[in-house]
């Protein structure tokens, strides 16, 4: 792509009604388009990010039996009814209408009541057993306060698999290889040694759910760290029986700001009741089935990303979800041709490449390369032309080093 041409504009400042530094950072630098306060639209760069968080998500997934599909987002209520989730004072989130012909629809905040019925349909004996479904989908959430950015939005991505076991024991046995998982894919998106399992309110359903928590100074929430465990508890459950419970000693704990980029809950047959989601066992006897559910919200990690890995520049996007492998910027129209020559053969090489073909000063294509974050920075410049040599530039480390074309094809 040459950035001449690209659809998201960088900007020096953020507009005035953007509190979250991860909006005004992602707006200034031409990764989403905010619409209205909880919706921001993805443009190229932002979509390409979004696009790399969902393929790791989805072959972590995948790898654990998970089965995708596409749930719709209109909801008919007759199935929230039965669960008892239709009403505003259960679930104050919902975005409701009504059809011209009469009846009255909601925009999905979550799938566990559409996905439970629609196996009423695919599950009938043990031999059924256990599944897993999920899909990555737009979710709607009429938030009150939609203050955080792309951290609290009232339209956002996510991931929400569902579990359909026959016992306890085989859901136990699930949720443990979704924990693995889900620690997969924070280590692969750059995030896992600041992302902590996180022990929190299990509601009625277990003793505990797990969050996954990722440390930033912009987080809503508190927790308290182990280090040496590598978990943490959730300020709601931090009393002296929990840390007893989990064998956590107070003093062995740092207190942290921190923001949810996943969970993952025990359900029970919470759903499955209502809703007589049942199989029959080797007797023939039916019995329910026993559920989970497990959520990453792929746009929310997009904002807890740049929240967390920016600096007083701009964006620093860890190198497996980098919008482009790398942002090769032109200084002079003198070598626009080695450019241009080294733009093709890295394009060739398989790499994504975002060429700066732009007229304008070499300090503003320098600080826009700073602000967009692209993992690896190749500078074309006459003296470099002259000496055969780029100057290539890591943006998590900093480190700049004059390199051969050979060497810069193999970066």
């Amino acid at each position: 792509m040459r950035q001449s041409e690209l659809i998201g504009k960088t900007r020096k400042d953020a507009p005035k009604d953007e509190e979250a530094k991860n909006a005004q950072l992602l707006i200034r630098a031409g990764f989403v388009h905010k619409e209205m306060a909880g919706a921001y639209t993805f443009l190229p760069l932002g979509w390409s990010v979004v696009k790399k968080i969902e393929q790791i998500i989805r072959e972590e997934m995948d790898a654990v039996g998970g089965q995708e599909m596409h749930l719709t987002a209109l909801q008919n209520k007759a199935s929230w009814e039965e669960s008892g989730r239709w009403s505003d004072e259960v679930l104050d989130v919902w975005f409701k209408t009504q059809l011209k012909a009469g009846g009255d629809l909601g925009l999905a905040t979550t799938h566990e009541e559409p996905l439970t019925n629609l196996l009423t349909d695919h599950i009938a004996s043990h031999r059924d057993l256990p599944t897993y479904a999920y899909q990555i989908q737009t979710k709607f959430r009429n938030e009150l306060r939609a203050k955080s950015g792309l951290l609290r939005g009232r339209e956002f991505r996510m991931k929400d698999l569902y579990s359909f076991s026959k016992t306890e024991e085989e859901h136990e046995a699930f949720y443990e290889k979704a924990k693995q998982a889900y620690k997969n894919v924070f280590d692969r998106l750059g995030i896992g040694e600041r992302t902590y399992l996180t022990f929190a309110s299990g509601g009625s359903f277990a003793e505990f759910s797990h969050e996954f928590q990722m440390v930033t100074e912009a987080g809503e929430d508190t927790i308290y760290i182990d280090e040496e465990k590598g978990i943490a508890v959730n300020e709601e459950v931090y009393t002296d029986e929990v840390l007893e419970k989990l064998g956590i000693k107070k003093e062995n704990l740092k207190e942290a700001k921190a923001t949810e980029v996943g969970n993952i809950f025990s359900l029970g047959t919470r759903f499955s009741d209502p809703l007589k989601l049942v199989y029959k066992d080797e007797t023939g006897e039916p019995q329910p089935v026993v559920m989970g559910s497990y959520g990453i919200g792929s746009s929310r990690l997009v904002g807890a990303i740049a929240e967390a890995l920016s600096d007083d520049k701009g964006l620093i996007w860890p190198k497996a979800i980098s919008p482009y492998d790398i942002h090769l910027i032109q200084l002079q129209d003198e070598v626009k041709d080695a450019a241009e020559d080294l733009y093709k053969k890295l394009v060739g090489k398989g790499y994504s490449v975002l060429l700066d073909d732009r007229e304008k000063s070499a300090g503003e294509k320098f600080a826009d390369s700073e602000l967009i974050g692209i993992s690896k920075r190749v500078v074309v410049g006459k003296r470099g032309v002259e000496n055969g040599t780029y100057e290539v530039t890591d943006r998590i480390t900093g480190e700049t080093a004059d390199m051969k074309e050979e060497d810069v094809c193999q970066i």
